[in-house]
């Protein structure tokens, strides 16, 4: 698929008005019992990030001893959760910094580090994707501070972009022909493209990505040292990938309305530039553009790329 083309299609579908994504998003992705989408009650203290989207059945497992709880849309999450989705089940979780990951079915992603303070400096968000496939969208901690992906095998530093990290069962590269780890980099819903720097487990950069739909797969090379082997995507997996673009971008959206709506209620609008971020203030930028904003929704403080 040419650039253009892709860029025209994911743009497209982020930009959408969220009048025609949201409620198909409620119908299709508010579990049974579960809170709406877009609710302003204000969250735990500690939680980073909060349930946008979801379909089917995904759980949240919290400590080391603790087991696996349902998770429902609306719900918080912390700092060491560790998401899971079923078979047939996606999840979208926004972080206080806009900052939004959809996960696919049979996907398992932990939340190990998450540090964001509206103009701070030491901005700082570590993901861990252990199986399946999870997609991003990084926002103000990947401007502003360091932002890590890590994989069983290799880690990435994510550079303000949208990805899609692909972890196969077992997690390891494979030398023998069978499934390994892909990172592809793909145009964020504006068109622009960031990059996402690969480095293995001893901190030693495998390769930079810095097209729009470019990507590496992970494999074993001479002397069975870890190497990011550019890789052209299949035409099947391509349209895989559109899918799992649109639902991100329709989470991301949907995400963003939740923590404008809380900040309504709590009038966040007068909060300081230098008082710490919490999920019931609007912190980070206001959507991109060619995004619309939510209607009657309010403008955030923006910052652009």
């Amino acid at each position: 698929m040419k650039r253009r083309e892709f860029m025209m299609l994911f743009g497209g579908a982020a930009a959408w008005p969220l009048s025609l994504l949201w409620p198909l998003a409620a119908r299709a992705q508010t579990p049974a019992g579960g809170n709406a989408p877009g609710g302003a009650a204000a969250l735990p203290a500690g939680a980073v990030g909060q349930v946008a989207t979801m379909q089917g059945n995904a759980t949240v497992t919290r400590g080391a001893a603790g087991g696996a709880i349902a998770l429902h849309v609306n719900d918080p999450i912390f700092k060491n959760d560790a998401l899971a989705t079923a078979a047939d089940s996606t999840l979208g979780v926004t972080f206080d910094d806009e900052t939004t990951f959809s996960l696919s079915a049979n996907t398992r992603i932990v939340v190990n580090e998450f540090v964001y303070q509206d103009g701070g400096t030491a901005n700082a968000a570590l993901f861990s994707v252990v199986i399946g496939t999870a997609a991003f969208v990084a926002s103000q901690v990947a401007k502003t501070g360091d932002m890590k992906i890590s994989t069983p095998v290799a880690t990435l530093g994510i550079r303000g972009t949208t990805g899609v990290v692909d972890v196969p069962q077992g997690g390891a590269a494979s030398a023998a022909g069978g499934e390994e780890p892909r990172i592809k980099l793909y145009a964020d819903a504006d068109g622009r493209v960031g990059r996402i720097e690969v480095f293995n487990p001893q901190g030693g950069q495998l390769g930079i990505l810095t097209q729009g739909a470019s990507a590496f797969t992970l494999r074993p090379g001479a002397g069975g040292r870890l190497q990011a082997v550019p890789f052209v995507i299949p035409p099947a997996e391509a349209a895989r990938d559109r899918g799992v673009l649109q639902r991100l971008f329709v989470s991301h959206n949907i995400g963003r309305r939740m923590t404008n709506e809380r900040l309504r209620s709590r009038g966040g609008a007068n909060r300081g530039r230098n008082q710490p971020f919490n999920r019931n203030q609007r912190g980070g930028g206001q959507p991109r553009q060619q995004q619309q904003q939510p209607r009657g929704g309010n403008q955030g403080r923006g910052r652009r790329r």
